[in-house]
């Protein structure tokens, strides 16, 4: 029989992890945004020059803070949309050609704003999705791409240093509601796993496509102008919830998705050989 190595094998039922080395975890500090909701934090993920500072969400504002000794929290920067109905769901760091680093938020009316925090200036302005943006994810192999999921079933793939849309997963085989949460593979630069309101998830391979990507980083015309490309058909589709899947986050080659019943899954997906859809 062959060895099932420690993370591999099914599980069913509950899990209790123990150990006998007491963590000492307590508040350092505890911060009040006003009384709107605040829908994402992330910390700088991208350039390990700004590790202690983050970034958080809600309503139309975004703020930028670091963290200093003592469990001081500093606010750096502020930023308002001129749109005050908007409201942010989500926000991702990214950067652009020279190393610069750049917020991505997305909310209610369906335009990311990318932020050049270096400049303290809007990069960016992506118009494109006809409704809301739930989640942006950045690639975590490529820091200038970035994924955006939206309530318009679709997801988009965006280049935040030149500005154009590369990719728009969609169509025939796409998400038949709306689209809650993406993911890119952490390693497999061309995967990206994406799941919604039609309870299922879905992976997507960048590959056939890929020549389109390298392009985008040397565009030079109008971001219009750039032949942006629908991919219709996922390599996979997964039905492991029966009610609407709100996050997927890949772990290695294995797969944790969330659902509103309750339920997290750890799964791997394994497409058959001529049968991509099953």
């Amino acid at each position: 029989m062959a060895k099932i190595t420690l993370g591999c094998e099914p599980v069913i039922g509950s899990l209790i992890l123990s150990t006998s080395n007491k963590k000492d975890y307590r508040i350092t500090n505890r911060l009040q945004e006003g009384k709107r909701p605040l829908y994402a934090v992330v910390f700088n993920f991208v350039d390990s020059r700004y590790f202690n500072v983050f970034a958080t969400a809600g309503g139309h504002r975004v703020t930028v803070y670091q963290c200093l000794e003592g469990g001081v929290i500093a606010v750096l920067q502020s930023y308002v949309d001129e749109d005050k109905d908007e409201s942010f769901y989500t926000l991702t760091w990214a950067c652009n050609a020279e190393g610069n680093p750049l917020l991505v938020a997305g909310g209610l009316n369906g335009i990311i704003r990318v932020i050049d925090t270096s400049t303290e200036k809007i990069h960016k302005s992506f118009v494109g999705h006809g409704d809301s943006v739930n989640e942006v994810r950045t690639h975590p192999l490529k820091p200038s791409l970035v994924v955006s999921a939206s309530k318009d079933e679709s997801l988009r793939l965006w280049n935040v240093d030149t500005g154009v849309c590369i990719l728009i997963f969609a169509g025939a085989y796409g998400h038949r509601n709306e689209v809650l949460s993406v993911d890119f593979h952490p390693s497999d630069i061309y995967k990206i796993a994406s799941c919604g309101m039609d309870n299922t998830v879905k992976i997507w391979s960048m590959e056939e496509f890929w020549t389109y990507v390298e392009k985008s980083f040397t565009w030079a015309d109008l971001p219009s102008k750039f032949p942006t490309k629908y991919v219709q058909f996922p390599i996979m589709l997964a039905s492991i919830h029966s009610n609407y899947v709100d996050c997927n986050r890949w772990l290695g080659d294995f797969i944790l998705s969330k659902s509103v019943d309750n339920e997290i899954v750890l799964w791997e997906p394994k497409p058959k050989e001529g049968t991509p859809m099953e």
